[in-house]
């Protein structure tokens, strides 16, 4: 059992290498949901996740309703700004998956109306400028409350 992770159609191949190191180093399982906006195999990506590559387990969906439908029966957390409560506000499940938008346009409002009551957000000002955080920051912040509540299984 562990975390899991899920990026709809990461954009900028940086953000995805971070996250994937962070799962490498949690053991937190990795979901893409394509279209990506890079190639796996793109220079950048692999110089974010370094080479912990081969410690991450990945798992890769053609479409959001792919993920769906293999995963319709899961306990699903949102991660965006239109939510009403705090990432810290719920108890995360040691099988859970927490979603997360791309950088640009965040998560589609289908998914929206598919799971209104576990949208969680980040705490942060009101400003036009201030829009949201780096999606690797985000993940970073939701995941380690997630593994603090189930006590951070297998880490030291």
């Amino acid at each position: 059992m562990s975390i899991n992770v899920v990026l709809f159609e990461p954009e900028i191949p940086q953000n995805t290498g971070n996250i994937a190191r962070t799962c490498a180093a949690t053991g937190t399982k990795l979901h893409l949901i394509k279209p990506l906006g890079f190639s796996v195999s793109d220079k950048q990506l692999k110089r974010a996740g370094l080479d912990y590559w081969d410690l991450v387990d990945i798992t890769y969906y053609e479409d959001l309703d792919e993920f769906l439908k293999i995963n319709d029966k899961k306990e699903i957390y949102l991660s965006t700004t239109k939510a009403n409560k705090f990432y810290s506000d719920v108890s995360y499940s040691d099988d859970c998956f927490i979603v997360f938008g791309k950088e640009t346009k965040g998560l589609p409002e289908n998914l929206h109306e598919l799971y209104p009551e576990n949208r969680i957000k980040i705490p942060m000002i009101q400003n036009e400028h201030a829009r949201s955080l780096n999606l690797s920051n985000s993940v970073n912040i939701v995941l380690y409350e997630a593994l603090r509540q189930i006590k951070f299984p297998n880490l030291i």
